[in-house]
C-alpha cells in the first residue's frame, strides 16, 4: 500500500513539473507582444547673445534662442519583429509625433499644414515588416510603408542620441525619411546587405515634390565579436521640385553617409561619420566629419563629446528657416523665408552628460527618464559672420531637455 501511494505521489510530482515545463515553455500570444509607449521630449537652448532674429544659426530642431520646446510627444503603437527569429515572423509600426520637431520631419503634405504654429504633427512611421528565412544564412528582413531614414548615426527618436542638439551631418547631409520598401539580407554573422526602393527624401508616392523615385543601398559590417560595426549607405534619387524647377527630375540629389562605432572598453564607446551630399542641378556639394566618444562614469551617468566639421561649397545645404512653415514650403518649391550664407566651412564642439534616474515603480517596466545637459560651441572656419543673426563668427548656446518615456 505504502509502495502504492509512494508510486501515485510520485507520478503526480512529475506530471505537475511536466505541465510547468510546458507552461514555461509555451511561446507567448502574438498579441502578448504589442506594445503601447509614449516618450515625451522637452528642452531649452540658452543663446547668451540673444540673437535679434531668435535663431540658433546651425542649429534646426533647437533653433529657437531663449524659448523653451516641446520637441517631441512620440506615441508608437506596434510589434518589432524578433531578432532571434529563424522561422517567419510579422511585425509592424504605428509612430506620431506633435512637437516643434515636426517643423522638420514631415512627410510633404501629410499633416504639413494640420497646425501653423511651431507645434506641430507628424507621422513619424506606419510600416509593416516581415522577417522570412531562407536565401541567406540570416534570413531577409522586409520592410514596406513609411519610415525614418537608415542613413546616418543620430535619429529622430532622441532617447537614441546622446545629445539634445544635432550635427550639422544629421540637420543637412542626410534625409530625415522615406516611403517605399525595403530590405536587409543578413548574408552571415557579420555582413547585412541593404536594398531600397523610395519615393524620394520626405515625401510619398503620389504627393512627391517631383515625379522620379529614388534608393537606398549599402552594407552594414559587424567586425571583432561584435565590437565594431560600421554601416555605410547611399540614397539616391531627385529631390527637388518641380514647381521651380522644370527639368529638376533630370538631376539627382546623392547622400553617402558611413558610421563607424567601437565599443572599445566597456565604459568607452567612439563614434566616427563620414558624410558626402551632392545635388547635380546645383552643383553643389556638401563633406562633413563627425567623432563622438561617450564615456560611462556610473549606470546612471555618461560623458559625451562631439567634434565635427561641415564644408558647404555653395551655401546650398546649410540654412535656417524663422517660420513655422518655411522647411514645407522650401521643399515644394514655393519662396520662404530662410537664412543661408553662402559657401561656409563649419566647425562645432558638444559637450554634454546623460543622466538616467530611476523612475518609480508607476512609470512600469519600460518607463525611462534621460536629461542631457550640454554645452555647444558653433564657428565658421573661414572667419565669416554667420551666427548670431550675421554679427558674429561664432556662438556659444547653453542647452538642456528631458526625455520621458512611459
Amino acid at each position: 500500500m505504502k509502495r502504492t501511494i509512494l508510486l501515485a505521489a510520485s507520478a503526480l510530482t512529475m506530471l505537475a513539473s511536466a505541465t510547468a515545463f510546458a507552461e514555461d515553455a509555451a511561446p507567448a500570444k502574438w498579441s502578448d507582444t504589442l506594445k503601447l509607449g509614449v516618450q515625451i521630449d522637452a528642452g531649452l537652448t540658452l543663446n547668451p547673445a540673444s540673437p535679434t532674429d531668435k535663431l540658433n544659426f546651425g542649429h534646426l530642431f533647437t533653433d529657437r534662442a531663449n524659448e523653451a520646446l516641446l520637441n517631441q510627444t512620440l506615441v508608437t503603437y506596434g510589434r518589432p519583429l524578433d531578432p532571434k527569429a529563424t522561422g517567419y515572423d510579422f511585425g509592424f509600426k504605428l509612430q506620431g509625433l506633435y512637437g516643434t520637431d515636426a517643423r522638420y520631419t514631415h512627410f510633404l503634405r501629410l499633416m504639413d499644414r494640420a497646425t501653423k504654429g511651431r507645434t506641430q504633427f507628424d507621422i513619424t512611421e506606419a510600416s509593416v515588416s516581415l522577417h522570412s528565412p531562407g536565401l541567406t544564412a540570416g534570413g531577409i528582413d522586409f520592410q514596406a510603408g513609411l519610415w525614418p531614414t537608415p542613413l546616418g548615426y543620430e535619429t529622430i527618436d532622441p532617447s537614441t542620441n546622446p545629445f539634445y542638439s544635432h550635427s550639422y551631418i544629421f540637420n543637412f547631409g542626410l534625409p530625415f525619411k522615406h516611403s517605399g520598401a525595403n530590405a536587409i539580407f543578413h548574408v552571415s554573422d557579420m555582413v547585412d546587405f541593404y536594398v531600397a526602393a523610395t519615393a524620394g527624401t520626405n515625401t510619398i508616392a503620389g504627393f512627391d515634390n517631383n515625379g522620379g523615385p529614388g534608393f537606398i543601398v549599402g552594407t552594414k559590417l559587424t567586425l571583432l565579436d561584435g565590437k565594431l560595426t560600421v554601416l555605410a549607405l547611399t540614397h539616391n534619387g531627385p529631390e527637388n521640385a518641380t514647381l521651380a524647377y522644370k527639368n529638376a527630375n533630370s538631376f539627382n540629389r546623392s547622400y553617402n553617409d558611413m558610421s563607424a562605432t567601437y565599443k572599445a572598453t566597456d565604459a568607452l564607446t567612439l563614434v566616427t561619420e563620414l558624410n558626402y551630399v551632392r545635388d547635380d542641378l546645383f552643383r553643389a556639394e556638401g563633406f562633413g566629419f563627425a567623432q563622438y566618444a561617450s564615456y560611462a562614469l556610473t549606470d546612471t551617468t555618461t560623458l559625451n563629446v562631439r567634434g565635427e566639421v561641415f564644408r558647404d561649397t555653395r551655401g546650398f545645404f546649410v540654412a535656417a528657416f524663422p517660420t513655422s512653415l518655411g522647411p514645407v514650403l522650401a521643399q515644394e518649391g514655393y519662396a520662404a523665408p530662410s537664412v543661408s550664407y553662402g559657401k561656409t566651412t563649419y566647425g562645432a564642439l558638444t559637450i554634454g552628460a546623460t543622466y538616467k534616474p530611476a523612475l518609480p515603480e508607476k512609470f512600469g517596466a519600460d518607463g525611462s527618464l534621460m536629461i542631457r545637459p550640454e554645452l555647444r560651441y558653433d564657428t565658421s572656419l573661414n572667419g565669416g559672420a554667420r551666427y548670431n543673426a550675421g554679427k558674429d563668427s561664432s556662438a556659444l548656446t547653453i542647452s538642456a531637455d528631458a526625455v520621458l518615456s512611459f
